[in-house]
């Protein structure tokens, strides 16, 4: 009877506190390979990548269970590596605006759209709109400014979120943070 008491304490604990698997992650959905762009069609401010001939990349259609992410820095003015208008409202937006761009799995197909998220990084925290998606699943092409697919765990910001965090701008290019709605 004894053991019987230890197995059903065992598993009122199981279903009450279930285990944390670490490393989650999302698998990759698939790939493309790069192709060369145009002269002087790949915008690469802020050192944006441009997609490399023949080079494979990885896709992804989801984000990280976790929201540990990487900031990266992306101009959303006209004319800046972002590319075209944001996906949320098909305009462009200020750099002096708190704004982000999420990976497509985090973006949730416009779920996020003109909702604020907080960023925390560099012991600060701001809070930021989403405006746009960081494509995961395609790139290489005009309408991604001929730029390889983001990572799956990118919060891609102005300049504005920069400043607030406090990073000083020698340092600005990616950052560990975390996020969350706000």
């Amino acid at each position: 009877m004894k053991s019987f008491s230890i197995v059903a304490c065992l598993l009122v604990a199981l279903v009450s506190f279930p285990p944390v698997i670490h490393g989650q992650t999302c698998p990759p959905s698939g790939s493309i390979t790069g192709k060369e762009p145009p002269p002087g069609e790949c915008n690469t401010q802020n050192d944006s990548d441009c997609c490399v001939e023949d080079q494979v990349y990885t896709t992804y259609t989801c984000s990280p269970a976790s929201r540990q992410a990487t900031l990266t820095l992306n101009s959303f003015e006209e004319g800046g590596d972002g590319g075209s208008e944001s996906a949320c409202d098909n305009q462009y937006h200020s750099d002096d605006t708190p704004i982000v761009a999420l990976s497509t799995g985090w973006f949730n197909e416009n779920d996020r759209c003109k909702k604020f998220i907080t960023i925390n990084g560099n012991g600060r925290s701001v809070e930021a709109m989403v405006v746009d998606e960081c494509d995961s699943a395609m790139g290489c092409d005009e309408e991604h400014a001929y730029q390889p697919p983001c990572r799956n765990n990118i919060v891609d910001a102005s300049k504005a979120v920069w400043e607030a965090l406090g990073v000083s701008e020698d340092n600005w290019g990616e950052l560990d943070i975390s996020w969350s709605d706000a």
